[in-house]
């Protein structure tokens, strides 16, 4: 491949005098670094033949990391560094952890801000507000005048009113809800084949039903956990308790599989819940766990538990078990370790079982449980009307 002018003009979608150096650093990247450092020297003399010669530090230093490069010895955040030092490459990460998506996983309003972002710099490198020479030599206090340049732009709103750093956080979360709507729906799909194939249907036992009902609401009366975390998960602190047993009972057990709320949001609880040395407390760790488990564990574990019948042994252990070894659900080997993170996810689902009634004093699923598991699941997983 010749790295040429043409090649980094075509690369860049600008003539050569318009070129930047940050034009010019990714064309170099988009080649074996061996060959880009043979073109260097040609590409450099074409650049100054053109009028546009940008500058010494900028091929010392893109000489310098091209070495680095063909030698082995320069790490990813080393050349992402390096094109950042171009003056209009935006940070990739900012001092305030926003990040922006890799380049082939950006939407359109990211693609969109993103080049947004590459203007503005490349009206302060013209302007001189942005020193690319003093970048590429590395100098700390234009790094830091970089970093709060963009910081600065990403919190201020355009003039269409968005501000750009929340418009692509929205447009990600989106993607992510959207990504969770498609396992769910799949999951639920799944659910409901497997158990219309039962040999048998759980029958509803209302009497155990009845009784759960009972002790539940007296339970989520309390303060601490576990009735914190069933009002979290039901989502019961912002709106009233069913007054069906049926109801109250399914929407708490949905709630372990999808929690409707976070105590880590609620700011007058989070010194509560976390001691003197910042450590997470019981509660929230909970939580934690919940919002962890994924849709394919939740389908493995309680198809299995559905199949097997109330008597059977629902412990975190055999819980892991059962999920390692469903033809439900594509599981790679698992070893010892992947059962073991699997068990500590589902130690607090079983605890908090044991207070729904779904699994007796031994970890043993109820009939009660065989009815419920399914329904929670399908609740959990139903679009909301």
């Amino acid at each position: 491949m010749d790295v040429d002018m043409d090649f980094v003009c075509r690369q860049a979608g600008r003539p050569v005098t318009a070129l930047t150096r940050r034009d010019v650093a990714r064309a170099l990247l988009a080649v074996p670094s061996g060959v880009a450092l043979v073109a260097l020297p040609d590409l450099r003399r074409a650049m100054m033949s053109a009028g546009n010669p940008l500058s010494r530090p900028f091929w010392e230093s893109a000489k310098a990391t091209l070495r680095s490069i063909e030698s082995g010895v320069a790490t990813v955040g080393d050349v992402q560094r390096w094109i950042e030092s171009t003056g209009t490459e935006p940070i990739l990460m900012t001092p305030s952890y926003f990040v922006w998506p890799e380049e082939n996983e950006r939407g359109p309003v990211a693609a969109e801000m993103f080049a947004r972002l590459v203007a503005f710099l490349e009206e302060r490198v013209v302007s001189g507000e942005i020193d690319p020479d003093a970048l590429a030599e590395g100098a700390p206090e234009a790094r830091r005048a970089y970093e709060e340049l963009q910081e600065h732009w990403l919190s201020t709103p355009l003039p269409d009113g968005r501000v750009p750093g929340f418009a692509v956080s929205d447009e990600q979360d989106e993607e992510v809800f959207s990504a969770w709507d498609e396992e769910e729906a799949f999951a639920l799909s799944e659910l409901r084949r497997i158990i219309a194939g039962l040999p048998r249907q759980p029958d509803l036992p209302a009497d155990e039903l009845e009784a759960a009902a009972v002790r539940l609401r007296a339970l989520l009366a309390l303060p601490g956990y576990p009735a914190d975390v069933l009002r979290a998960c039901a989502g019961f602190d912002e709106q009233p308790m069913p007054d069906d047993d049926q109801d109250l009972w399914l929407t708490v057990a949905a709630g372990v599989v999808g929690p409707v709320s976070d105590l880590l949001e609620n700011g007058d609880l989070l010194e509560e819940f976390a001691d003197l040395d910042g450590e997470i407390g019981m509660e929230d760790a909970t939580l934690v766990h919940l919002h962890a488990i994924q849709c394919a564990d939740w389908l493995a574990g309680v198809a299995a538990l559905a199949r097997l019948g109330p008597g059977v042994l629902a412990s975190p252990e055999r819980i892991a078990r059962l999920i390692a070894e469903s033809e439900d659900i594509d599981v790679d080997e698992q070893d010892g370790e992947d059962l073991g993170a699997t068990e500590g996810l589902f130690a607090p689902v079983v605890s908090l079982w044991g207070y729904l009634g779904i699994v007796d004093e031994d970890d043993v699923l109820t009939p009660l449980g065989w009815w419920g598991l399914p329904k929670a699941l399908e609740r959990a997983w139903s679009p909301a009307e």
